[in-house]
């Protein structure tokens, strides 16, 4: 049967979400080493060509001479061969004294030689003849000529776009056969690196094939820190579930083995009363009585030893729950010639901290022991006191007490002080007193001396 949950909602299996923990910051980081690389593609491009575009400016403003006031040049073809590439960029230059042309394109923008420093080679884009140009100028100031001379050269962008976008496609292929790599590696080590995740799943499961439950701890072999805690946590639980378990089996057994005696008694006083036995009735009435008080004592236990979480505490009245305790057990206590006798000052409140129900099986146990353990004639006094972050109640009988040497033993179930008068019970009582107050917190303890049996409870004040 499928645990309550699973299945209802599909989580994404930690494989995929481990090779997408992985593969997103890798992608992340790849689409910034590509913005990154693109941009610096564009700025090398862009100074290399630069450089060749300055060098042509340079050869070209060098021939700017004076001859006789008047300005000269000569343009050398090497200048305009640097220039030229695969892509066939247009080429255009310009010369002007201040703003009057001396050669090349009269059309091509001119700068402002307000703006320009003096043999300082600038560059800039601008737009010519519906085409995107890079352009190279250059003021300069010639001895006698008292305007500026500029010098111009400008090509178009089609080789820089080309190598840029050729640079660019090379970069991101490279990108794309490095995540394509990745992720084929990715898948086997993550394969490896779950490895251990698999062995203790099969650990678990192979608990599934054996015939009876096994609670021992994993083995699962060496596992990784991150691994460790839910081993730990898995192996905690198999020791509760074993603990929770055995306490079933064992409680099973003895309620099994305690049941057989009445039970047998019960078989042959039927069948005397078929003979016709006018005693058997009463045996069988009084074995009935038995097991009755047997099953009510074991489901008491039960209730008391009940695993899980404990019962939320809430304020209790010690005095109001050890009066309703009396009244239920005052016809008891007639029969059987014992006098209850509740000690408890009237100005005084005794409020702890518990659960009401547990406290009163603590209570009617306590009682019903000093009841059925007494001599006729005796009596069972609850006695309640007070500290300030204490409540003890205290029950105490008249009966012949309870010998040192078996002190350590009446809390265990089923457990008989062998040769003690009264009626025979079920040795429950003490056991399921013992469970209950651990439920809620409290301690019992028995006296080691003086006449009868003192038992006493210690509870947490309700303050």
């Amino acid at each position: 049967m499928p645990a309550k949950g699973i299945g209802k909602a599909r989580a994404v299996a930690l494989r995929t979400r481990l090779l997408a923990a992985m593969l997103g910051p890798l992608l992340g980081a790849a689409a910034i080493i590509g913005i990154g690389g693109a941009t610096l593609i564009a700025d090398v491009v862009r100074r290399t060509n630069d450089r060749v575009l300055g060098g042509a400016l340079g050869a070209i403003a060098e021939t700017v001479q004076v001859e006789r006031g008047e300005v000269t040049l000569d343009l050398p073809p090497a200048a305009f061969g640097m220039l030229e590439n695969s892509e066939r960029d247009n080429v255009y230059y310009r010369i002007a004294v201040g703003s009057e042309l001396l050669t090349g394109y009269a059309d091509l923008p001119a700068p402002d030689p307000a703006t320009m420093a003096v043999d300082q080679p600038r560059f800039r884009f601008a737009r010519y003849r519906d085409q995107g140009v890079r352009i190279a100028e250059v003021k300069r100031m010639l001895p006698r000529i008292d305007r500026p001379v500029i010098v111009q050269v400008a090509e178009t962008l089609d080789n820089r776009k080309t190598l840029a976008r050729r640079l660019t496609i090379a970069l991101l292929l490279g990108e794309v056969a490095l995540v394509g790599v990745a992720i084929l590696l990715l898948r086997p080590a993550l394969g490896w690196s779950l490895r251990p995740l698999a062995r203790l799943r099969r650990s678990v499961e192979a608990r599934d094939a054996s015939v009876r439950p096994d609670f021992s701890p994993l083995d699962a072999g060496p596992l990784p820190n991150e691994l460790r805690p839910l081993a730990t946590a898995f192996d905690h639980l198999l020791a509760q579930l074993d603990k929770a378990t055995g306490g079933v089996r064992r409680f099973t057994a003895d309620a099994s083995h305690q049941m057989r005696t009445p039970l047998s008694v019960l078989k042959v006083q039927i069948e005397l009363a078929r003979r016709g036995s006018s005693a058997a009735l009463d045996e069988i009435a009084d074995a009935v009585q038995r097991l009755e008080r047997l099953v009510t004592q074991l489901l008491a236990l039960a209730r008391a030893e009940e695993g899980g979480v404990s019962p939320p505490l809430e304020t209790v009245d010690l005095k109001e729950v050890s009066a309703a305790v009396i009244g239920r057990l005052i016809n008891q206590a007639i029969q059987a010639k014992v006098e209850l006798n509740l000690d408890a000052r009237e100005d005084e409140t005794y409020l702890v901290q518990a659960h009401r129900t547990l406290v009163f099986e603590i209570i009617a146990n306590l009682i019903d022991n000093g009841i059925r353990y007494n001599r006729h004639g005796g009596s069972v006094t609850i006695t309640l006191s007070r500290d300030p972050d204490h409540v003890t109640l205290t029950v105490g009988d008249d009966g012949p007490g309870i010998p040192p040497a078996y002190h350590d033993k009446i809390f265990e179930r089923f457990f008989r002080v062998s040769g003690q008068t009264g009626p025979e019970g079920t040795g429950l009582g003490l056991a399921i007193v013992q469970s209950a107050a651990l439920r809620i917190g409290a301690s019992v303890a028995i006296a080691d001396g003086g006449p009868g049996t003192l038992i006493s409870v210690r509870f947490a004040t309700g303050r």
